[in-house]
């Protein structure tokens, strides 16, 4: 039974979907998802898993992303991206210390407004199809977070273009961060370039593989424990496998070693994933059993 994970560097003007069918196409097998869409516009980590696995994509999706991001300030457009029609121009001044001192205000939980290009939906309708035509709704402001946000370099001119680094978690969206870092300067701004650079610790230097190298797809493939090395881990006795695999609740013992309210990788005496399960207090409780 093939299954496990790959790292796709996905390059610019490609969907994750059209990364998805490449990498059916290259490994012959139909049940395959994507962990966390990037839009035409960026390129680098799409994480893939291939076979039965899907059911773990959850677990990869909640992991923390890096973003390598380039923004031009004093220009606003309707997707916040340069893919959109440019709506405003309006050159803006503002110094280094100026905007490294807005950017500390934007580091942990912060409320952002989702942009209408996305795959949120509003009564059933995805916003990207209403952004469409030419629709906009009114949006709430979520919390989302923010673990780490760099400015990197800062050009010159009326209209700078601006580069950062951010780490983030699920459901942030970077074309929006980049509009709200300007507009806490008096302005607006879109995204120009946009990279991911890893999804937890899965990184696109260590682990990627290119469109053009699917060919060679079993040398880039992951297995499932690999892939969901950011959860804590407990290897368990023949015995408590069996029971595991049966779906069995755990009270005490061997299944309660990791962390409290955590998710947690299951791995058998090889050191194959056989569960993911979910401790809580002294008990463990089954979240995705793997079928051998």
């Amino acid at each position: 039974m093939t299954r496990g994970f790959l790292v796709v560097d996905k390059p610019g003007g490609m969907t994750s979907n059209d990364v998805v069918s490449r990498v059916k196409r290259a490994t012959g097998i139909k049940k395959v998802g994507h962990a966390g869409t990037l839009d035409p516009l960026a390129t680098g980590v799409v994480v893939v898993a291939v076979g039965s696995v899907t059911r773990l994509i959850r677990f990869i999706q909640e992991q923390p992303k890096e973003y390598l991001a380039t923004a031009q300030f004093g220009v606003s457009t309707d997707t916040l991206d340069s893919d959109g029609a440019v709506l405003t121009r309006e050159p803006m001044e503002f110094s280094e210390e100026e905007l490294e001192a807005v950017a500390s205000r934007f580091v942990g939980t912060v409320l952002q407004v989702p942009p209408m290009v996305s795959a949120l939906k509003h009564q059933g309708r995805r916003l990207y199809e209403l952004a469409r035509q030419g629709v906009v709704v009114e949006r709430e402001a979520r919390p989302v977070e923010i673990h780490e946000l760099e400015i990197g370099t800062v050009g010159a001119g009326p209209y700078p273009e601006v580069e950062f680094r951010v780490v983030c978690g699920k459901g942030t969206y970077v074309r929006s961060l980049a509009d709200d870092l300007a507009a806490a300067l008096g302005g607006s701004a879109h995204l120009t370039a946009l990279r991911r650079t890893r999804t937890g610790s899965l990184d696109v230097e260590t682990h990627g593989v290119e469109i053009g190298d699917l060919g060679e797809w079993e040398a880039h493939f992951l297995t499932p424990a690999e892939a969901l090395g950011d959860l804590p881990a407990v290897t368990v006795s023949e015995e408590t496998a069996r029971g595991v695999c049966h779906g069995m609740q755990f009270v005490g013992g061997e299944m309660v070693a990791a962390p409290d309210h955590s998710v947690i990788r299951v791995l058998d005496q090889a050191g194959d994933l056989i569960a993911v399960y979910r401790r809580d207090g002294d008990q463990a409780r089954p979240e995705v059993v793997l079928a051998s």
